[in-house]
Formats: C-alpha cells, sequence, structure tokens
C-alpha cells in the first residue's frame, strides 16, 4: 500500500482573477453531485486570485464531501478555496482521477471531516488516504476500461444536448417567432393568434407546491435510492430535461406523517425561489420541496408545449416578492399568463417534439445505468479483486 502523498499533492499556485472567463472558474456550486462533472457557474469571484488549476488535474468539493463533487481538468481555469485541487507525481492523472472517484476516498474524508451541519475534509488527514501501488501498466489498464464508460456516458451527454436543441428551436419558430404551420393564413391580435387562448396557468393545470419535513427530526429522510425521491432546486440543476433522482428521499412515513404531495411521473416542475425558472419532467412518482411548483399533465399531448413553454418563458416579467434573495410566489405562478396554441397546433408540434423528449428519457437512463455499472465496477478494480 502507498498514501495519497506519495503519487499527489495539492496545488496553491494562484490565477489572477482577471486572466479568467466565467467558464473557466469552478466553485462547489458548479460541481455536480455523484461524479457528475462540472456545469457553467454564474459569475467570478470579487477576490483578486483564486486557485489556479491545469489540464488534468482532479478537483474535489471539500464541502459536503458525501456529494462526491469530482471533476477531471479538461481546460485550465481557477477555482475557489471550498475546491481542492490535485496534481499527479509520477502516477497517470487519469488513474488517479478513478482513485479520487471511489466511496472509499469521499468516505475517508468525511470520517476526518471538520464541522457538522456543512462538514469540510481535513486537508491535513485527506493526503494518508491509502491505495494499491499499483504498476504503469496496471494505471493504464484500469483507467483504460473505466474510461469507456466515461466515454458512453460523455456520447450519450452529447446526444441529449443536441436533442433538446433542436426541440428548443422548433419552439421558438412556432411559438416565439410565429411561423408555425398555416401562419400565413391566421391574424396576429395583440402579439397573440387569432384562435390562441391567454388565461392563467391554473386555468389550464393543476399545480400544486411542495414542502419541507422538519430538519430537525431526521427520521423522515433517507440516503438516495431508498425512498420516494424528494426534490430539491440543486436536483432539478443537475438533473436535465428529466428528474429521477434526488440527493436525500423521503421515507414512507414521512409522506404520510406530512400529507406530502407526491407527484406523479410526466408532471412538470418549475422553481420559483432562490433560482427561479428551472424546469424539468418527472421520470418517476416524487415529492418536492417548497421551493418547486408542480404542473400536473392529464394530456399527453400538452407535455411536450408545456415544458418548452415554461422553459421559454421569461419569469423577471413575474416580478420578485423578496428583498433578500430572487423569488416569486406560489400565487404569482399559479396566475402567471399561459398561452394555449389551438389543439391542432399541439398536436402536429407534439408529434415531432414527443419523441425528441422520449429519446431524451430513454438516453438519461442509460447514462444512470452506465454509471451505476462503473461505480460498482471501482472498487473492484482498485481493491485488486478484478486482476488487471
Amino acid at each position: 500500500m502507498i498514501k495519497l502523498r506519495d503519487v499527489a499533492s495539492y496545488v496553491s499556485e494562484k490565477v489572477d482573477i482577471g486572466l479568467l472567463k466565467v467558464q473557466d472558474y469552478i466553485t462547489t456550486d458548479n460541481m455536480l453531485s455523484n461524479r457528475g462533472g462540472i456545469i457553467i457557474g454564474n459569475d467570478l469571484p470579487k477576490a483578486d486570485k483564486v486557485t489556479k488549476f491545469e489540464r488534468g488535474d482532479i478537483l474535489v468539493s471539500n464541502i459536503r464531501p458525501y456529494f462526491k463533487k469530482i471533476w477531471y481538468a479538461t481546460f485550465n481555469g481557477g477555482c475557489s478555496n471550498d475546491v481542492i485541487v490535485f496534481r499527479a507525481n509520477g502516477i497517470n492523472s487519469k488513474f488517479l482521477y478513478y482513485v479520487l472517484s471511489q466511496n472509499a476516498f469521499f468516505d475517508y474524508m468525511m470520517a476526518g471531516a471538520n464541522g457538522t451541519k456543512m462538514p469540510r475534509g481535513n486537508k491535513n488527514l485527506i493526503p494518508d488516504f491509502e491505495l494499491l501501488n499499483f504498476s504503469p501498466v496496471q494505471q493504464e489498464h484500469i483507467s483504460s476500461i473505466l474510461s469507456t464508460f466515461d466515454s458512453l456516458i460523455e456520447n450519450n451527454q452529447k446526444q441529449i444536448k443536441l436533442l433538446e436543441e433542436a426541440a428548443q428551436r422548433l419552439y421558438k419558430e412556432w411559438f416565439i417567432d410565429l411561423r408555425f404551420p398555416g401562419n400565413e393564413n391566421v391574424d396576429i391580435v395583440d402579439g397573440v393568434p387569432e384562435r390562441w387562448n391567454i388565461n392563467c396557468a391554473d386555468h389550464y393545470f393543476k399545480i400544486t407546491i411542495g414542502k419541507t419535513p422538519s430538519r430537525a427530526e431526521k427520521q423522515w429522510f433517507t440516503n438516495s435510492g431508498e425512498g420516494t425521491p424528494w426534490i430539491s432546486i440543486s436536483d432539478m440543476g443537475e438533473a436535465g430535461v428529466f428528474c429521477f433522482y434526488s440527493k436525500e428521499d423521503l421515507t414512507a412515513d414521512a409522506i404520510v406523517r406530512h400529507n406530502m404531495k407526491v407527484v406523479p411521473k410526466g408532471s412538470i416542475l418549475v422553481s420559483f425561489k432562490l433560482t427561479v425558472g428551472r424546469v424539468a419532467i418527472t421520470g418517476v412518482d416524487m415529492c418536492t420541496n417548497e421551493a418547486i411548483a408542480h404542473f400536473y399533465i392529464d394530456n399527453d399531448l400538452d407535455r411536450a408545449y408545456t415544458y418548452c413553454y415554461l422553459k421559454n418563458f421569461e419569469y423577471d416579467s413575474l416580478g420578485n416578492t423578496s428583498s433578500i434573495s430572487k423569488a416569486i410566489n406560489s400565487k404569482i405562478i399559479k396566475s402567471m399568463p399561459f398561452i394555449m396554441p389551438t389543439r391542432d397546433i399541439l398536436e402536429r408540434f407534439s408529434l415531432i417534439v414527443q419523441p425528441i423528449l422520449d429519446q431524451i428519457e430513454f438516453k438519461q437512463i442509460m447514462i444512470f445505468r452506465l454509471t451505476e455499472a462503473r461505480n460498482r465496477l471501482l472498487p473492484k478494480l482498485m481493491s485488486g479483486e478484478i486482476e488487471v
């Protein structure tokens, strides 16, 4: 066995913030849980300098290590102080990434973590993490096996991106630019095509709001995959078009005791506090917290259009009900204006876009299965249970 300190070191070098673009800056907030990589952040910090990282470094969020936020850097950039940057020394950098991706490593971080509400890994103890001393050839072989899964995951992610872009382009053409089939024969009245209706959202949909059981009573919560998914805005940010899983689930007792609304599969979720306007389709029956509204879809033909409408809606037009953070209330969400096209246009749009959404759903499920298979294989390779 060798220790992490023997093959990797912390990066402490700094970079001027003025040399970075938003897409080059990584914080724990734009790192995705469960080894999901990163998304582009919203802004740069006010600090003059931040920690520098280079392509091939490994970034690990040091806040709440149990979220398992890790990323293999594919470009040079900078990151916040709550992100640890590891650099390989005499070891295959991709192999090091997989070493640090293990549940065993994140469990080790948590075992020595400081704090309870917002635990942070102890940077003095982390370098003592132990790993098997694999030869360079073995490191390359293990990395190759696991990279095959990551490549398949990445390819599915790229295809999902292209599919959603296709759906959104068609929505924009038909319903924003108003170049829908037969538009040349339809009069536009006050910006809305003739025979299209506009009314409050709750005129067309049953809309409910989620809730949070008492945090002081831990018995209502359980690990992801062990109960009913309980979606947060953070979960929506990581989910993509369809939402299947949450970082925390609710127990069956919590559902009954707190009269939690279980939102059926195929409903549409919209966030309306803190981060306003995140939209996702429920992939399974689930619950949400109180910052998320649920649009129940009775007619399958309405799903594709409603998803795109809510995804493209200008939520800033609804105002702000908080002086502290960006937020609107449930009353405003329920009364937001909703434009409903004629049934024939909805049917023609759904005929094209619903199959696209079905493909996205299938590919998201494939990503989950590939991720699960990789994660089951990872500890067996790293422990030597499977010889390479």
